[in-house]
């Protein structure tokens, strides 16, 4: 099982960023890098693969509206190169709050082109000309701009023609899509216990169509870890982030994260946490932040309960725990993790 942690930051990324080479030595493999509609992935990325040496630098997530999958190819290609081979490329629709909002663009058919974008990178990454008759159109149609575009192949020759292409979906169709089509899946507030409940049947149907070149599917999970008798009390810390996606991060018949919450079964929970947000109530929405979703969604308590959060992950399905360490000495709590997991 493999370690990694979310880039956070508050402010300056570069603060965070700077710690990185304690945590690598300390045993992480991986970290992910959001850009939701903050600071840019790839740039960040860049500056973490100079900065180390064996971690693996991952976007986590790319959306598939505001890049071409010409420009994504090139950041794949680029990523990989300046990092020696240590690139991974989460993609995403993210939401229409993003796209529609910060973006400018109508957010559409996001299976149909995350599929597309999957092929179309696979295909480039291994320098063959980027050609598509689907949602994209590549080279675009004489009728529609000068009749110049011709099918042209990346320029550089790329560090890796399989660099690991990952997926954050929710829906049981676009997570049925990942299975099929991505090396790996990024869920997000995740809840061990129930995710066999909630995605048993789309995972299994999309891994029975799964090529068998990709191998396994990757899954990829966890959340904040504090280890000891008296930590207990640090879940109230995560109650923003869960209030703020469940309740604001969309709106209202258009939340993919309420939708989640409903699914888990916190049905009466994820209207409340709504209705207090939207109506500006952001302290009380998080006191109803089920108190069951964070205590199995996150890694904080005694020793032996930690262990038996990393076991339900496990069990699961996830081949990765990615963790948020909350303790005076990070990379001591990544060490002992990564004993654990090791």
């Amino acid at each position: 099982m493999k370690l990694s942690m979310p880039l956070t930051y508050a402010g300056n990324p570069r603060e965070t960023a700077d710690q990185l080479a304690g945590l690598e030595k300390a045993g992480l493999d991986r970290i992910w890098v959001a850009e939701p509609y903050g600071f840019d992935s790839p740039t960040l990325m860049g500056y973490l693969a100079a900065k180390t040496e064996t971690v693996e630098i991952a976007a986590g997530i790319l959306n598939i509206y505001s890049r071409t999958p010409g420009a994504l190819l090139q950041t794949a290609a680029g990523l990989d190169n300046v990092s020696g081979g240590r690139a991974v490329i989460g993609l995403g629709a993210s939401g229409p709050q993003v796209i529609e909002g910060f973006h400018g663009l109508p957010y559409d058919k996001p299976l149909g082109r995350t599929r597309e974008i999957l092929d179309l990178l696979r295909r480039g990454l291994r320098r063959e000309a980027l050609t598509s008759d689907g949602i994209y159109k590549i080279p675009l149609p004489a009728d529609q701009g000068l009749g110049l575009g011709k099918p042209l192949k990346l320029l550089n020759k790329p560090e890796r023609a399989d660099v690991p292409l990952w997926v954050a979906a929710l829906g049981s169709k676009n997570v049925e899509m990942t299975a099929e089509c991505a090396d790996g899946w990024l869920p997000f507030l995740f809840h061990p216990d129930k995710a066999k409940d909630v995605w048993g049947e789309a995972i299994a149907a999309g891994v029975a169509k799964r090529a068998p070149e990709l191998g396994p599917l990757q899954i990829s999970a966890g959340g904040m870890v504090a280890i000891g008798e008296d930590v207990k009390g640090m879940l109230d810390f995560m109650r923003p982030m869960y209030a703020l996606y469940v309740g604001g991060m969309g709106a209202r018949g258009k939340n993919f994260y309420n939708e989640l919450a409903c699914q888990y079964g916190y049905e009466k929970e994820a209207q409340e946490i709504q209705d207090l947000y939207l109506g500006g109530n952001k302290r009380d929405a998080e006191a109803k932040v089920p108190l069951e979703w964070l205590e199995a969604g996150n890694l904080v308590g005694p020793a032996s309960y930690v262990k038996e959060r990393i076991a339900a992950f496990q069990e699961a399905g996830c081949t990765e725990l990615s963790v948020i360490p909350a303790s005076d000495d990070p990379a001591a709590t990544m060490a002992q993790v990564k004993e654990w997991i090791s």
